[in-house]
């Protein structure tokens, strides 16, 4: 194991932090039970962290039994940082049970 704050031992960087290239479009799934507005409040949620985010590219998908909706978002990630609030405002809204 390397110890970061020895000397000889390179810094972490951003980029090592993360997997994905920034730019990129990034998919993020969201399920939540079917009601009226739930589509309205997502998409708007994604509009909030991406102002190029293109409405007409969201995938519906219905559970099984049809009481719950599964709803694809595909953002343009700029940042960790804006992903992770994504990822925190969507968790904490009340119509979403979860989102991946």
């Amino acid at each position: 194991m390397t110890d970061p704050s020895h000397p000889g031992n390179p810094a972490p960087t951003a980029r090592q932090d993360s997997l994905i290239e920034y730019p990129s479009l990034f998919p993020i799934k969201v399920m939540g039970q079917k009601a009226d507005g739930f589509v309205q409040a997502m998409t708007h949620i994604a509009h909030t962290f991406d102002p190029t985010f293109d409405a007409s590219t969201v995938e519906l998908r219905d559970s099984k039994a049809g009481n719950y909706l599964g709803i694809t978002l595909n953002v343009t990630a700029t940042s960790r940082e804006q992903l992770d609030e994504l990822y925190r405002t969507l968790s904490t809204h009340p119509m979403v049970k979860i989102v991946l």
